[in-house]
């Protein structure tokens, strides 16, 4: 439908050391998510703190490194789970959407992880993902777990701020992953993995959920998974499975593309630096974290109060 968008190459901005690395080991995550495969390391959820130190996360190891400007990589946490989405709340803490415990509140200044929300009216969450905070505070996470069109049970949820109420806002869906919401807060974008498209979901200012619609349909890979945006709301999504992110216009039209040089599976994504003009990317299979320069500078982040 659109021609190819220019194209650039990422650069290598930081690897995790080998010291850090488990080999012959399988976690039971990789078993069923990497079909068995070893798992040294599988970096997702890269989050800025108020100091700019990246944090990422390793997801069959419960790990959280945080790496500073420079590209050093240090151990900052470490707790049972399966970490997949992170966001820093107001007071230093990390919010994480975890495979395997829920939604979970990991303090850097004690290494204590402890649950926040770990069911929805008696059921245990499939396996939240990700994570979206509005400038009011209001915060929207994916429950993913195993969904996809064999089984479109993922659902997407919201906590109010201040009452901290849990809202199920949409399920029936297959596989919703990376979300992100425009300026305006008048809608979200939803990743939706398995239907290999961003799903707009329209919200209405009662709080209610409008129409619901694609966006943007992709092809091939394994589809879409992290996604942010920047000042313009033109929309940056990780194809991972293909080893490319794709930045489009509000519109929905491909604007660039950008290339791994390592390797096919580009997951999450960040805007950061000093001007908020690069974009810090994932590649998850080597333990890679890319970076390449961006035409608008991202939005600032948002971070609730809990």
């Amino acid at each position: 439908m659109f021609a190819a968008p220019p194209a650039i190459e990422a650069e290598i901005f930081a690897t995790i050391p080998e010291q850090f690395r488990r080999h012959g080991e399988i976690s039971p995550w990789a078993k069923v998510q990497l079909h068995g495969a070893e798992t040294p390391v599988f970096l997702e959820a890269p989050a800025f703190d108020s100091q700019g130190n990246l944090w990422v996360a390793d997801i069959p190891w419960g790990r959280l490194f945080r790496i500073d400007p420079d590209g050093k990589v240090e151990l900052g946490g470490e707790y049972d789970g399966w970490p997949t989405g992170m966001k820093f709340l107001a007071d230093g803490r990390l919010l994480i959407a975890d495979h395997k415990r829920g939604m979970m509140i990991f303090d850097p200044a004690t290494g204590k992880a402890e649950p926040w929300f770990e069911r929805y009216q008696l059921e245990p969450f499939k396996g939240c993902n990700d994570i979206a905070i509005t400038k009011t505070g209001d915060l929207y996470f994916t429950d993913q777990g195993q969904s996809g069109w064999q089984s479109p049970t993922g659902r997407l949820y919201r906590v109010r701020a201040g009452s901290g109420q849990l809202e199920l806002l949409l399920d029936n869906l297959p596989s919703p992953n990376g979300l992100v919401l425009n300026a305006a807060e008048n809608a979200l974008f939803l990743a939706v993995t398995r239907a290999n498209a961003i799903w707009r979901v329209a919200l209405h200012a009662d709080g209610t959920v409008g129409k619901v619609g694609t966006f943007i349909q992709m092809s091939g890979g394994n589809g879409p998974d992290g996604v942010t945006i920047d000042q313009d709301d033109n929309l940056s999504v990780c194809h991972v499975g293909f080893g490319v992110v794709w930045l489009f216009s509000k519109l929905g039209e491909p604007m660039l593309r950008i290339n791994s040089p390592v390797g096919i599976h580009t997951t999450n994504i960040a805007y950061g630096g000093p001007d908020m003009r690069s974009l810090f990317i994932t590649e998850s299979g080597s333990g890679t974290i890319l970076t390449a320069p961006m035409p608008v500078a991202g939005r600032e982040v948002h971070r609730a109060s809990i």
